[in-house]
């Protein structure tokens, strides 16, 4: 039996912080995992940025309030979930990923936790657990799925080696070229068609 574990931001709303640095001004805000591998090292950066320019947790969710799915992604995923099993496996917060949820028809998220302080500040942040996208495809495998991945950066690299199969979506040039192993894909139809490939027909 197939399962599908997914990234979220890139593959199927855009990315949070570039949004967010869009809104409030701060280029370095733009910084995601597809420019910086270390994902304690990007975290740390951006708390700080935050820390600096006095932003606070409401400033963020105002930001994620506006955003909306990518261009046709609530139709591929209903249809995937019509198929199959999808569970998105992400780095973003808790705090933040609602609203999004809510757009993309409420499908299964596995995600983070930040810690927010009495003034409404962002103090911190808990993650599920270290390496955690390669861990969910093992469980999974453990339960004897077939787990096919989805993911367009540096951070989803290790649930893609671990899935039977790999597959990025509209990836940076960067991450194209360190990982030849993975099928890119630039559109829905290009991963449609490679999922076609890899699933059992259900």
């Amino acid at each position: 039996m197939d399962i599908i574990c997914s990234d979220l931001e890139g593959v199927f709303v855009p990315e949070i912080w570039i949004n967010v640095a869009e809104r409030t001004g701060i280029e370095e805000l733009r910084l995601t995992t597809r420019d910086i591998s270390d994902y304690d090292v990007l975290m740390k950066r951006r708390l700080s940025i935050l820390d600096t320019n006095g932003l606070k947790l409401k400033d963020i969710t105002d930001v994620i309030a506006t955003m909306n799915p990518l261009p046709g992604a609530r139709e591929f995923l209903d249809g995937l979930r019509a198929r199959t099993q999808v569970i998105i496996v992400s780095d973003t917060y808790v705090e933040f990923a609602r609203p999004l949820m809510e757009k993309l028809g409420w499908p299964t998220l596995l995600c983070h936790s930040l810690t927010i302080d009495d003034s409404g500040a962002i103090a911190g942040y808990t993650l599920r657990q270290k390496d955690g996208k390669r861990k969910v495809v093992q469980a999974f495998k453990s339960l004897n799925y077939r787990v096919v991945a989805m993911g367009d950066s540096y951070n989803d690299v290790t649930m893609l080696k671990e899935a039977d199969k790999g597959i990025l979506f509209r990836p940076p040039q960067n991450v194209i070229d360190e990982f030849p192993q993975f099928a890119v894909t630039t559109n829905y139809e290009e991963l449609q068609a490679v999922l076609d490939g890899e699933l059992e027909v259900q």
